[in-house]
């Protein structure tokens, strides 16, 4: 992290782990902007994340998704930042992310990641599955290494109102920092 200047705080997590609602909340209380690098690859692109996946395929995304992230790290005032899914399989985004905040892990178990996670369509890597719960267990395991590489912090968020999972993160942040 950059002491010159307050940490962004970073969430990082699997679809439905409420990085996107918890880091609005966040964002609401730190009196800080809220930044989705979804919402970055598909301003940039002028195209949804599905098609992108569909047209030009995962590598594509991830090119897009790694300008997202080197992107919202850049941003000189503090920010609340909510990564893509992804984004920490990448090395650079890691370590891009570590050293621009304090990156919180948003855990959840597949039951509870499956139940938040609407059927419309919308994420590629459960379009088609017909187990979409068994997807996010896949998902877990392939990626809770670099979850765990990319993070300062872990948050639960099973069982957790929105409320208090954002309590938990500014918490977190607190100790981080502190």
């Amino acid at each position: 992290m950059t002491p010159s200047r307050p940490p962004h705080l970073v969430l990082v997590g699997l679809m439905g782990a409420g990085k996107t609602t918890i880091g609005q909340r966040c964002a609401e209380r730190l009196g800080r902007p809220f930044i989705d690098t979804d919402d970055l690859v598909e301003q940039a692109t002028g195209r949804t994340i599905a098609d992108i996946f569909a047209t030009d395929g995962e590598a594509t995304f991830r090119a897009f998704e790694r300008d997202a992230v080197a992107r919202a790290c850049a941003e000189t005032s503090p920010a609340v930042i909510a990564c893509g899914g992804g984004a920490v399989l990448d090395a650079s985004n890691r370590e891009q992310l570590r050293n621009a905040g304090v990156v919180i892990w948003l855990r959840a178990a597949p039951d509870t990641l499956a139940a938040r996670v609407p059927d419309d369509g919308a994420r590629p890597l459960l379009r088609g599955d017909a187990d979409p719960r068994a997807a996010l267990e896949r998902l877990h395991s392939e990626r809770a290494e670099a979850y765990h590489a990319a993070a300062h912090h872990i948050v639960d968020t099973d069982g957790l109102s929105v409320k208090e999972a954002a309590e938990r993160v500014l918490g977190a942040l607190a100790t981080c920092v502190s």
